[in-house]
Order: structure tokens, then C-alpha cells, then sequence
């Protein structure tokens, strides 16, 4: 049996009602990168009314896909000095130095500085200014999500915070940012850098990426090793899983076992916790320690400085998996599965 999780109050969940798009209107937003969530918070802050500016380094491929897209496009530094409100919204390990070469010798009192991600300021890559408010503004989805949920008049819900020694406008600031990019329409809740930071890497590396992504291929291995089919083993570990998880996801975790047959639902109960046990909570626990201390981070700041050995490596290992190529024959045969070409779309936001 599972031990008994005990649950605070439930946050304070924040609406349109609660946010005003005139605290932003007469200000110049400036999002620094036009990735995933920079496209995004930056066509739909225009949406909403208000007066948006990109910045890039000179030579961005990105830069004309933000001016077909209708914006003005400056190098960094430029937009940073025309803005009064400026989103950092590069990769993690960039920030530093885009922050230091770029942003920092620009900010002046009474500018705000925004993050999708509170990696950076709390764990001291980045030292936030005296006299500029620092906020987060985290949707809760990816980028192309915020964007086609926003169109079609929706939201995806989002965090906000607000780092300690900013002024009392941030806050409001913040909302009305998170308004403008449609995260009202579905809700806000308010945390701090610290507890986006430690349980957004927390999830990503012991559940969603790191854990799904282990648990999947270690069955695909097991089945095959065991003198099953590719095929086989891709179906039940890999492509299914995407029934399971869309359960979850609209009914949670008693909705789902309600949906699946009783065999499966018995199979659940029995063989999950032989899997992720005490053993693997032990595990997880580690992991957050690693994150809670900085561990992580300070070993990732220097993997990304060494030039990525290590990680690129993973990546080639990845790629080459037997379940990579059994999948993409596979999905060759499934008409209704959306094929993505993530390199490519990666590529068009360099």
C-alpha cells in the first residue's frame, strides 16, 4: 500500500478579473529570443494590444522569421535599452552571457526583467539589478501550445513570481503580462523562483523526460531481450502509452484505471509498484537533493562549458536505439500519428 499524501490549501487561482492589460499598455515590451515561448508570449502579447519588440544578435536565422511575423526586429542591446519591460527568453545556459554582454549594462531603474523559467536567478547565474523588478511569467505548456490555445480564444494555465526586493507594481505587472499571453483566460497561481525551478527540473528529469523516457525504453529492452519482436515490444511499452497518459491527463489516475479493462487495471494495482518502489522513490529523492543543493545545475553549467562532450554523446546513443528505428518504421504505417520534424523546427528558431 502506498502511504497515505497529505495536501496544504489549494494556491489562489487568478483570472482575468484579476489582471489589467493597462499596466503594460503604454510600455515597450522587448523579448530577447524567438524560440518556443518567445514566438509565442510575443504574438500573443501583440494580440492583446500591446506594443512588442524582438531582440536578436545580428546574425539570428530567427530574425526573419520574427520580422515576417510583424515585429521590429534589434540586436539585443538596442531592444533591451527601448523596452520597459524586457523577457530573457533563451536557453538557460545562454542567459549569463547574454544577460552580461547585453541586458545588464542596459537595464536601468524602474525596468522590469521577465523569465519563463527560474533557473537562472535562483540558483545565482544570473544577479538580479538593484532597482529592477524581477518577475516569471511560466505558461505551463509548450510554446506552440500557448499560441494555438490563445487563437482559438483559451489558455494554458501559468505561473507567475515575483523575486524578493522587487517594487509593488511587479506583481502586477506580472499578471498583466501573464493576461496578455492568455494565462488568466485558464488561470495563474503565484509561487517563487525557488518552487518553479526545483520542481519543474524535478519533473522533468524523475517523471516526464527522464523517467518516462527510461521506463519506456527498459520495457521495449526486456521484451526483446526476452525474444519478442521489435514490433511488439514498440506497441506495448512505447506507442500505447500515449492512450494511458491522455487518460490521466483528462481524468486522472482513478479516471484512467476506470477506462482500461479490469485485467490491465489488476496488472496496475500488483506489478506498478514491483517497477517504482521504494527503491525508485529513494531514487527520486536524491534527485531533488541533487537539484535542492545546486548539484545539478553546477554540473550542467560545466558540462555546457566543456563544449557538451557527454551530452552530445547521449544524444548519438539515443538516436541509435533499436527503438528509434523500429518506431519510425512503424509510424510510417500509422496515417493518423502527426509526424513532427522537430530538427527542423528547431532550426527555423536558431
Amino acid at each position: 500500500m502506498r502511504p497515505n499524501v497529505y495536501i496544504s490549501m489549494p494556491a489562489k487561482v487568478y483570472t482575468d478579473k484579476d489582471a489589467n492589460l493597462k499596466v503594460l499598455k503604454k510600455k515597450t515590451l522587448a523579448i530577447i529570443g524567438y524560440g518556443s515561448q518567445g514566438h509565442a508570449h510575443a504574438q500573443n502579447l501583440k494580440d492583446s494590444g500591446l506594443n512588442v519588440i524582438i531582440g536578436l544578435y545580428a546574425k539570428s536565422k530567427s530574425v526573419a522569421v520574427a520580422k515576417k511575423q510583424g515585429f521590429k526586429v534589434y540586436e539585443t542591446a538596442e531592444a533591451v535599452q527601448k523596452a520597459d519591460v524586457i523577457m530573457l527568453a533563451v536557453p538557460d545556459m545562454k542567459q549569463p552571457e547574454v544577460f552580461e554582454n547585453d541586458v545588464a549594462p542596459n537595464l536601468t531603474k524602474g525596468k522590469t526583467l521577465a523569465f519563463t523559467h527560474g533557473l537562472a536567478i535562483h540558483y545565482g547565474l544570473i544577479e538580479a539589478p538593484k532597482g529592477v523588478d524581477v518577475i516569471m511569467v511560466a505558461p505551463k505548456g509548450p510554446g506552440h501550445v500557448v499560441r494555438s490555445q490563445y487563437v482559438e480564444g483559451k489558455g494554458v494555465p501559468a505561473l507567475i513570481a515575483v523575486h524578493k526586493g522587487s517594487s509593488r507594481n511587479a506583481k502586477e505587472i506580472a499578471l498583466a503580462w501573464a493576461k496578455g499571453v492568455g494565462g488568466t483566460r485558464a488561470g495563474v497561481i503565484q509561487t517563487t523562483f525557488k518552487e518553479e525551478c526545483e520542481t519543474d527540473l524535478f519533473g522533468e528529469q524523475a517523471v516526464l523526460c527522464g523517467g518516462a523516457s527510461a521506463l519506456v525504453m527498459a520495457g521495449f529492452e526486456t521484451l526483446v531481450e526476452a525474444g519478442y519482436q521489435p514490433e511488439m515490444a514498440y506497441f506495448e511499452c512505447l506507442h500505447e502509452l500515449k492512450l494511458i497518459v491522455d487518460l490521466m491527463v483528462e481524468s486522472g489516475i482513478s479516471g484512467m484505471r476506470f477506462s482500461i479493462s479490469e485485467t490491465a487495471e489488476w496488472g496496475d494495482y500488483v506489478s506498478g509498484p514491483r517497477v517504482i518502489n521504494a527503491g525508485s522513490k529513494r531514487a527520486m529523492k536524491a534527485i531533488l537533493k541533487d537539484i535542492q543543493s545546486g548539484k545539478f545545475t553546477k554540473n550542467w553549467v560545466k558540462e555546457y562549458k566543456d563544449g557538451l562532450p557527454n551530452y552530445k554523446q547521449f544524444i548519438k546513443d539515443g538516436q541509435n536505439h533499436p527503438i528509434e528505428k523500429t518506431g519510425q518504421r512503424l509510424r510510417a504505417l500509422m496515417p493518423w500519428v502527426k509526424k513532427r520534424n522537430i530538427k527542423g523546427a528547431q532550426a527555423a528558431y536558431n
